[in-house]
């Protein structure tokens, strides 16, 4: 229900794991195999020379400072915004806010309800089950309204359809309570199976 990009997090994820196998990799054959440590030898030294040459057709003139430097500050700037930027969109989606109406009593004025409010009455209520491994309850913006999202995790023998038909009974209580109908994502997830397999019902 989040806003969190998970298919960038994964491409990255697999990305700088890659990079990590390699550099593991290399460094072991570098340390075990003596073929491996002088070609590296080799080809280091060539690079760095390379680079060495390239620093020199680059500088300024009149100067001995390059003006690939400029270039590599510059890299260095966009990655850091590029990061701050992805790590910005981490957990986006994240509401403080369950109900804002109108009062239409005596006093004119707004009524507002805090996300945490509606989190914290679910989670008392199910703390005391003692069919729940544990449970958890969040409030998030799906298209513009608040919703809140339900994750339990039942015991070992517990029918998931009877637990999200008491989770059911348990959000219309507090609809009535807070007058607003809310929208409701119920994620039941149950040991080992959670991984390959998780039943959701939204109401």
């Amino acid at each position: 229900m989040n806003g969190t990009p998970r298919v960038i997090n994964r491409i990255l994820l697999f990305i700088l794991g890659v990079k990590f196998l390699a550099i593991g990799l290399l460094l072991v054959l570098l340390a075990t195999v003596p073929a491996v440590a002088d070609w590296w030898h080799g080809w280091s030294a060539g690079a760095w020379a390379r680079a060495e040459e390239t620093f020199r057709q680059t500088r300024f003139p009149g100067r001995e400072e390059s003006w690939l430097w400029l270039v590599a500050a510059a890299v260095l700037v966009a990655l850091i915004i590029a990061m701050v930027a992805w790590v910005s969109q981490q957990g986006k989606g994240r509401a403080n806010q369950l109900v804002s109406g109108e009062d239409n009593g005596d006093v004119d004025g707004d009524v507002r309800i805090g996300g945490g409010v509606a989190e914290q009455a679910l989670k008392a209520a199910l703390a005391e089950r003692p069919d729940l491994a544990s449970a958890t309850v969040s409030t998030y913006e799906v298209g513009g309204l608040p919703g809140l999202r339900v994750r339990i995790q039942p015991r070992q023998g517990v029918a998931p359809h009877a637990l999200a038909e008491d989770v059911s009974r348990l959000v219309e209580a507090l609809d009535a309570v807070v007058g607003k109908r809310t929208p409701v994502l119920v994620h039941i997830a149950a040991g080992a199976r959670a991984r390959f397999a998780r039943a959701e019902r939204v109401r």
